[in-house]
């Protein structure tokens, strides 16, 4: 599992531009609160080299699936939420973590991390209600 904000991060495929090349399908992680996304960590290498290799090549557009032959169920393997699940159910998933970890940041007295809690909570509870509304 990876976090950021200390929210579990979102498993998704997309497309990263490296300098002139779209490489496209690369297994992303993103997170939920802040919207950082990265490369996952089990194809991050993989990514690295196929992306040098097309831009030193002069390639605009290569599809990383036609270049590396781990499956998306085990890269995606120890991922909470992937971004194909509903919108609304992924954001009570982290509300309903972040809320088991604010009781144990409480127990353990972390006053900083209590209030990082509070404040990813106030953001994730705000895209619950716009979610909401819209259904």
């Amino acid at each position: 599992m990876s976090f950021c904000c200390g929210a579990s991060m979102v498993g998704t495929k997309g497309t990263l531009k490296h300098y002139r090349t779209q490489v496209h399908n690369v297994p992303l992680l993103f997170c939920p609160v802040c919207h950082r996304v990265e490369v996952h960590y089990k194809v991050e290498n993989e990514y690295e080299i196929l992306a040098e290799y097309a831009h030193g090549d002069g390639v605009t557009d290569v599809d990383f699936q036609d270049y590396v032959m781990e499956d998306e169920e085990s890269i995606f393997e120890n991922v909470v939420n992937m971004e194909s699940e509903d919108t609304l159910a992924i954001i009570r998933s982290q509300i309903d973590m972040a809320l088991d970890l604010l009781a144990v940041s409480k127990q353990i007295g972390d006053v900083k991390w209590e209030r990082e809690l509070k404040k990813r909570l106030a953001v994730m509870s705000q895209r619950r209600n716009r979610l909401q509304q819209k259904a």
